[in-house]
C-alpha cells in the first residue's frame, strides 16, 4: 500500500470511496436525515476535490494494486473578518474526508491518511487540525480519540 496525492484516473475509486461512505452514514443516521440522492454518485466527488483546490487543500489516496482502498481529504480554509471579533483564529486545517473502503479497515491505512494529512497541514503552518465527526458514527470517535482529537463543540437537534 502506497499513500500518493490524488490523481485524476483514480476518480471513479473516489466516487465508490464517498458513496461507501454517504452509505454507511445514512445506515447509522437516526434521525433519518441523510439520503444518497441520485446524482450523489456523480457529483460529489466533483464538489469535493473543487472545495480542496479553493480551500489550499490536498487529497490523498491509499493505493493497493493500483486501486484507492482509502481516501483523506482536506482544506485550509481563511476566516472571514467577523471570526476575528470573538476568536484568535490560529491557522487550522479542517479534514473534511476519511474514509477506507469496509472490506480491508483496521489495518493502518486510515492512520496512514491522517498521518499523511497531518505532516501536510504542519508543512503549511496549521496550529490545529479540526474535523466534524457525525454523531453516531462511534466507529470514528473512537478512530479519532485514539489518534488525539477531542471534542471542543456540540451540535444539539431535537425534532419538532
Amino acid at each position: 500500500m502506497k499513500i500518493i496525492e490524488y490523481e485524476d484516473k483514480y476518480l471513479e475509486d473516489v466516487r465508490d470511496l464517498l458513496t461507501e461512505l454517504e452509505e454507511y452514514i445514512l445506515s447509522i443516521d437516526k434521525d433519518e436525515l441523510d439520503q444518497v440522492h441520485t446524482e450523489y454518485h456523480e457529483k460529489m466527488a466533483l464538489v469535493d476535490l473543487k472545495d480542496v483546490n479553493e480551500n489550499s487543500g490536498k487529497c490523498f489516496l491509499a493505493i493497493e494494486n493500483d486501486k484507492a482502498i482509502g481516501l483523506i481529504m482536506g482544506t485550509i480554509p481563511p476566516y472571514n473578518a467577523h471570526d476575528y471579533l470573538d476568536y484568535k483564529c490560529p491557522r487550522r486545517g479542517v479534514i473534511t474526508e476519511l474514509i477506507v473502503t469496509s472490506k480491508i479497515r483496521s489495518k493502518g491505512i486510515g492512520k496512514a491518511l491522517i498521518d499523511k494529512m497531518e505532516e501536510y497541514f504542519k508543512s503549511n503552518d496549521c496550529e490545529y487540525v479540526l474535523v466534524d465527526i457525525f454523531a453516531y458514527n462511534e466507529n470514528a470517535i473512537s478512530f479519532y480519540d485514539k489518534k488525539g482529537y477531542h471534542p471542543r463543540m456540540y451540535t444539539d437537534i431535537k425534532k419538532l
